[in-house]
């Protein structure tokens, strides 16, 4: 059962990622950085899943990027574009409503168990 369960709960976190990555590059980081940001918010990734996302999100138009030299390590610095955040607020939207309705099936209503 373990394999079976950590295919589902992988794929319930997998779009949450991308919500959470879309909510932090609202200010610009790099790919390091938000691996820890994510990690301290409790979105454990690793950086063979952080990369190709960030790449996908920006062929989408859903993040931009720009070369940071002025250190001695260029960094590749992303934040959400227009487009990413008005995806970011309806998957925020969206992410509530069905916390709710999830909440709603797993909630214990005294005067639906006496009506059964």
């Amino acid at each position: 059962m373990s394999d079976r369960l950590d295919l589902h709960l992988q794929e319930l976190r997998r779009g949450t990622v991308v919500l959470a990555c879309l909510q932090l590059l609202r200010s610009p980081g790099y790919g390091y950085g938000l691996l820890e940001d994510l990690a301290r918010h409790g979105f454990a990734t690793d950086a063979n899943t952080l990369y190709p996302l960030l790449r996908r999100l920006e062929k989408q138009g859903f993040l931009t990027s720009e070369w940071n030299t002025d250190e001695a390590r260029p960094r590749k610095f992303y934040r959400t574009a227009g487009e990413g955040e008005l995806l970011a607020d309806t998957l925020t939207a969206e992410w509530s409503a069905l916390t709710g309705a999830i909440r709603s099936l797993t909630a214990t209503d005294p005067v639906a168990d006496e009506e059964h």
